[in-house]
């Protein structure tokens, strides 16, 4: 005959069926080997549990059960909730960019759209600075005029964003104002993208700022602020003063 010391003390402690022994005695070797159904979990499935225990130190093995279907209950309603709410971001993160999209091809003029992404851009996609910076030397451009606009010295743009690189999120930055302007002070996070609006005009940024560390960081998405920039860049392109 096989088995465990434990199962032999239990068969052989008296003779005849199972189901003939007394259940002090079975209840008893439980007491005596307390982790008996620890080391055999299925067993669990097959017992029925009891509706209620009224006081004592007696394990209540149908709390157990229901406490575990809470267990999992509860983790399945935190992660729908997060699943709900990671997706509420993103649609409003999506109608916020659709909205920024909107105003850069309303502009009528190139002021207009200096203007947009100095001034509009922040209300509309919640940031607390945006700007356009174009590498055109520390004098700027008599041409483009542009009070709105931030120069840039030539390399400036691969320096920020990396050799070849179209965009960049900063978990946490500081500008001594080269790239925000005014605004640097209160920017703590930032994305950048590159924009190359033609014309003779070198490679540009378009920066956007928020005061709350960690609002950009590189975990995130890149196509919706890739997108920004294209239009931003087609739309500066198209009204580029001539000459």
């Amino acid at each position: 005959m096989t088995g465990t010391g434990d199962d032999l003390e239990l068969r052989d402690a008296e003779p005849g069926p199972l189901a003939d022994r007394d259940p002090e005695e079975i209840a008893q070797y439980l007491r005596d080997h307390p982790s008996f159904l620890t080391d055999r979990p299925e067993l669990l499935r097959e017992l029925t549990p009891p509706s209620r225990f009224d006081g004592g130190s007696i394990v209540d093995l149908q709390s157990v059960m229901l406490d575990n279907l809470r267990e999992e209950s509860r983790d399945l309603r935190d992660a729908a909730n997060l699943l709900i709410s990671t997706t509420r971001s993103n649609i409003m993160i999506q109608t916020r960019t659709h909205a920024g999209v909107m105003a850069l091809l309303g502009a009528d003029s190139f002021e207009r759209i200096l203007h947009v992404i100095r001034f509009d851009l922040p209300l509309l996609l919640d940031v607390d600075a945006a700007s356009l910076c174009l590498e055109t030397g520390d004098t700027g451009s008599t041409a483009l005029g542009g009070s709105e606009i931030q120069w840039l010295a030539p390399g400036s743009v691969d320096a920020l964003l990396g050799l070849d690189q179209q965009f960049a999120l900063l978990e946490e930055t500081s500008d001594d104002g080269a790239v925000f302007g005014e605004a640097s002070g209160l920017v703590c996070s930032a994305a950048y993208a590159r924009v190359s609006p033609g014309g003779g005009i070198a490679a540009g940024l378009l920066a956007l700022g928020s005061r709350e560390r960690g609002a950009f960081h590189p975990g995130q998405g890149s196509d919706l602020l890739n997108f920004l920039a294209r239009v931003a860049e087609l739309s500066l392109r198209r009204w580029l003063p001539a000459g």
